[in-house]
């Protein structure tokens, strides 16, 4: 079972509420053998500040607030988790990544889509506004949509 270190509870908060600029959080382990994820950082920079916070040797999880919608007039917020697990994760912490999420996603609850990531191209802007757009239902506007 992962514990948690920081307010994580505070900043996914922080994340939800459309009054405040914060738009993303990110949870790091302490280290390569700990089972305890600590509020990293947290931003307002949108997906491209997020992902520039993401390494290739380290597992972590995050939390993002992205706009989207088929025009300027139907804009809304929709919530990711990312599960990232970068190229040089160590064996075991990529095993132990799977029985975490459990646990993560008993704070982070509430999520439109979920994104595994293992490379900072599977978190490209245009993809996972395209993934939001897929899970928001409805396309009023299928003629000019991309799918």
């Amino acid at each position: 079972m992962v514990q948690f270190e920081g307010d994580v509870q505070a900043a996914y908060e922080d994340v939800r509420n459309d009054k405040t600029p914060t738009n993303w959080l990110l949870l790091n382990y302490l280290d390569d053998k700990s089972d305890v994820l600590k509020l990293a950082a947290t931003g307002t920079g949108g997906l491209q500040e997020f992902v520039s916070q993401l390494k290739e040797d380290q597992a972590a999880f995050g939390y993002l607030r992205i706009l989207v919608g088929n025009d300027e007039l139907s804009q809304r917020a929709k919530f990711v988790l990312v599960s990232w697990c970068g190229q040089q994760v160590k064996v075991m912490r990529k095993a132990k990544l799977s029985v975490h999420i459990s646990d993560v996603k008993q704070v982070i609850k509430t999520f439109a889509i979920e994104v595994a990531a293992s490379s900072k191209e599977d978190l490209r802007d245009n993809q996972v506004t395209l993934l939001l757009r897929k899970a928001m239902g409805a396309n009023y506007d299928r003629q000019t949509s991309q799918y």
